[in-house]
């Protein structure tokens, strides 16, 4: 009992003390959202919701593992309405933990694909990242490139760069790799890379480009996003993107790996009609663009375009594993790389 009194007085007190959210209207609807994304990508979105609407949004940011286990040990008495993720691994965790209320929505069905949403409605894509080749502009040309498998290659070996094993990215990309190739073919795949990697993994995707660039490796694998933040400041960076998996039969010509930024609603939302109100709006025309130019992601909407910068790169065959199987071979895609020493 102590404990869960004190968990209570922690949220309020982290809440009433977040220097992050707009000033609460006493008499107005409010909404209070629990984050993983970092303050700069959420706030302005928020900001215009509430021009919009009316609705004060209050919010806390952190990892989403806390989050999470936040969240769990609230239980009931938690103050979220709402849980905005990244990657499909920890949205299917949030599910699979009882956290999230599965809602109907003809608007949410409308303006989200399938694959990018949860079969039971507990969570649905906001934005979309690519998980795609980057490669030296002057050193790699581009139909020396094909998919994923190919990284495996002897012709790459000493020439990879890779981001950790430990971050979701990477664990949902294997996971992919288990539902297009089976779970040895997969293996094969991912010992390749070990064994072609040219220094140690990364700890995140702009160490993996900046190695390219300084020709400390040739290719490497990123969210797109990360490129395009860094051509935004350096256009000349000799980096280039490669579309993964566009051509050949079945799992070869698959499409490139897609993950999401998501949102649920929280069984413990005591607002669930405005909680739905912002989900169906993030899937919208006003915060879509915003999630497509504050970040360099991908719309979910198809009604909406990427940015310029983005748009460049041309379009792209995305691969169409539902997402929720990133989430459920999570596991399964840890031990795998454990087993071939990919750390």
């Amino acid at each position: 009992m102590m404990r869960k009194i004190a968990l209570i007085i922690a949220a309020t007190i982290v809440l009433g003390a977040c220097g992050k959210s707009e000033p609460s209207q006493p008499d107005g609807p409010e909404l209070v959202i629990y984050s993983s994304r970092i303050e700069q990508l959420i706030k302005p979105i928020f900001d215009d919701f509430t021009k919009e609407t009316g609705i004060t949004i209050r919010y806390v940011t952190d990892e989403a593992g806390p989050l999470l286990a936040r969240l769990k040990a609230e239980g009931e008495n938690s103050p979220a309405d709402m849980l905005i993720t990244v990657d499909a691994g920890n949205l299917w965790h949030a599910a699979d933990m009882g956290i999230l209320a599965p809602v109907k929505s003809e608007v949410l069905n409308t303006n989200i694909p399938p694959a990018l949403r949860d079969e039971q409605g507990r969570w649905y894509g906001v934005s979309i990242r690519a998980r795609t080749i980057v490669y030296a502009t002057d050193r790699v040309k581009p139909e020396e490139l094909a998919g994923y498998e190919d990284l495996a290659g002897p012709q790459w070996n000493g020439r990879l760069c890779l981001r950790t094993s430990k971050k979701v990215y990477n664990q949902s990309l294997v996971a992919s790799l288990i539902v297009a190739l089976g779970a040895e073919k997969a293996e094969e795949v991912v010992s390749g890379w070990v064994n072609n990697l040219a220094v140690s993994p990364f700890a995140n995707d702009v160490k993996v480009v900046e190695a390219i660039d300084a020709g400390q490796c040739d290719v490497g694998l990123v969210n797109t996003y990360y490129l395009a933040r860094m051509l935004e400041e350096n256009p000349d960076l000799p980096v280039g993107l490669f579309w993964a998996n566009q051509t050949g039969e079945g799992a070869a010509g698959r499409g490139v790996h897609v993950n999401i930024s998501g949102a649920g609603i929280t069984k413990a939302s005591k607002h669930k009609e405005n909680a739905m109100r912002l989900l169906e709006w993030l899937s919208g025309p006003t915060a879509q663009y915003d999630f497509a130019h504050l970040n360099q992601e991908y719309p979910v909407n198809d009604k909406t375009a990427p940015s310029e910068l983005i748009e460049q790169w041309g379009r792209f065959r995305a691969d169409t594993m539902p997402l929720s199987e990133a989430g459920r071979l999570q596991g399964d895609a840890i031990r795998l790389m454990d087993r071939v020493g990919y750390r």
